[in-house]
């Protein structure tokens, strides 16, 4: 099996991908980590988080893929994407649909998520060949927006980020979601009080209500 259809699995199996947001690098590999005892395999580093590029080849280092498999988000352009291919990323997401992104994903058999607000950009990704549909902001929408979706395109794969929390993930999973993607939810009131280990207990806590709502 190819290394991109393993790590897409491990994703999946999981449903989650754990967006890190970050004021330092710093932050970003203790986040990451915490998020990781919680169970989360999937790690997310945003653009946005300074020195994200460097945050993403440490953690390369440091970690087996099935211990973390960590991917570059707030990604906007194929040079972005190509950097962080180069420093270790196994996977590309966007918050929005960039032909180009998509392509170069394809061309070097990395996972690419890229966002999208519409039915139209869901045919879109998908005919580009996107392995799954973000879609972003989910807060706009609510679980609803998966089920209606795939009434017409029941082979969506898609994934809400943003609007996802401890009260609400279990419905967007019963909705048809094939992961979601949880940043702030899973991190800010831990870092709020520099409490790495509450983190570690809300991404557990996540992974465990995804786990019972695909049981029922």
């Amino acid at each position: 099996m190819l290394k991109k259809h393993v790590h897409l699995k491990q994703i999946l199996d999981c449903g989650i991908v754990a967006v890190v947001r970050a004021e330092t690098p710093g932050q970003a590999l203790k986040v990451a980590e915490a998020v990781r005892k919680g169970g989360i395999t999937a790690i997310e580093i945003t653009m946005t988080v300074p020195g994200a590029i460097d945050v993403i080849r440490e953690l390369v280092s440091n970690f087996r893929p099935e211990e973390m498999l960590v991917g570059a988000g707030t990604v906007l352009d194929a040079e972005t994407a190509r950097l962080a291919m180069l420093a270790g990323a196994e996977f590309i997401v966007g918050p929005n649909l960039n032909p180009e992104v998509v392509r170069i994903s394809n061309r070097y058999q990395k996972i690419c998520m890229p966002g999208a607000m519409s039915v139209t950009e869901v045919v879109q990704a998908m005919e580009l060949g996107a392995d799954v549909v973000k879609i972003f902001p989910g807060s706009i929408f609510g679980p609803e927006i998966i089920k209606a979706i795939r009434g017409p395109l029941p082979q969506a794969p898609l994934m809400p980020t943003g609007g996802v929390s401890l009260d609400n993930v279990d419905r967007w999973i019963k909705a048809g979601a094939v992961a979601v993607g949880v940043g702030s939810e899973i991190t800010k009131k831990g870092l709020q009080n520099n409490d790495y280990d509450l983190i570690t207990e809300t991404a557990r806590a996540f992974v465990e209500k995804i786990r019972a709502a695909r049981q029922q």
